[in-house]
């Protein structure tokens, strides 16, 4: 369990790099996320293979159809994300792409049969309160309602994500991973075919940022993301992961210089110390009641 801990911590700070590694690739959202997606695949793809593993997802017809539509749901909620990012700038994407866990939290009770306490509550109440503050802020301040938009959906997309891949019991490790991000990158590489053909203008992109985006941020980042959701319980998963969109706002703030205004900055820290207080706090009281 330590183990996933620490797997799933790295995952969240690679991923909250994502946004300022993307600004360094001159190319339209959708067409980042299918490289990224591409990459990230062949990476694990290696891998797979290298370690002399076989795939058996097919073999479970439910766990396979779950792992389906968390990959679906991943690949559009990538699109959308990326999009915010372009809309409404890093840190304000990655805020609205976190309500997704509040979904989550909610949803846990009723699919997981995981227990909702107080304490837990209280937390996604802050959090929910900082996200509003967040949002509100950003339109105020003249953002896009499309970039807000396809925030949102993002997260929405992500809670049906982790929900359907926490459901694929069976499926777990280096497969999990590879499965899910090579459907991810069909489902982006389906909706470009179908908006635009596969006309990518590939000749002026600095490739450095791509291949680390899709090497490093997702082909090792998923890896380590989907081989601890599956052992971690989902509540712990939706309450830790607010310390990827504190990186993503720490990230954009100190190196794309991004601003945050008073309302906006108070927006996080409640986000952030409701995650910490409703995770914490829960984790002391289980140990309590062990002794």
């Amino acid at each position: 369990m330590k183990t996933a801990y620490y797997k799933y911590f790295a995952a969240l700070l690679l991923f909250g790099s994502n946004g300022v590694v993307a600004s360094h690739i001159a190319l339209p959202s959708y067409e980042i996320v299918l490289l990224r997606t591409l990459i990230g695949s062949l990476f694990l793809l290696a891998v797979f293979k290298f370690s002399g593993q076989q795939l058996t997802f097919y073999q479970n017809k439910r766990s396979g159809l779950f792992l389906c539509i968390s990959a679906v749901a991943m690949g559009a909620s990538w699109m959308l994300l990326y999009e915010a990012y372009q809309q409404v700038g890093v840190s304000i994407a990655s805020l609205a792409y976190y309500c997704g866990p509040v979904i989550v939290m909610i949803l846990a009770p009723l699919l997981f049969n995981e227990g909702l306490t107080w304490t837990k509550a209280a937390g996604f109440a802050a959090v929910l309160l900082g996200a509003f503050f967040v949002n509100w802020q950003a339109l105020d301040d003249g953002k896009t309602v499309w970039g807000l938009f396809c925030g949102g959906m993002s997260a929405i997309m992500y809670a049906i994500m982790v929900i359907f891949n926490k459901k694929a019991k069976n499926i777990s490790g280096a497969e999990n991973s590879l499965v899910q991000l090579f459907g991810g990158f069909l489902v982006v590489a389906t909706f470009i075919g179908f908006k635009q053909g596969f006309t990518l203008q590939l000749t002026t992109v600095n490739w450095l940022p791509v291949l680390l985006l899709g090497l490093l941020n997702t082909g090792v980042g998923c890896y380590l993301y989907f081989s601890s959701i599956t052992v971690l319980p989902v509540q712990t998963v939706a309450i830790c992961g607010y310390l990827e969109p504190l990186a993503a706002v720490f990230f954009s703030v100190l190196l794309l210089h991004e601003s945050l205004q008073p309302l906006q900055i108070l927006g996080a820290m409640l986000i952030i110390s409701g995650a910490v207080f409703g995770e914490c706090a829960g984790q002391s009281k289980a140990v309590q009641q062990k002794h």
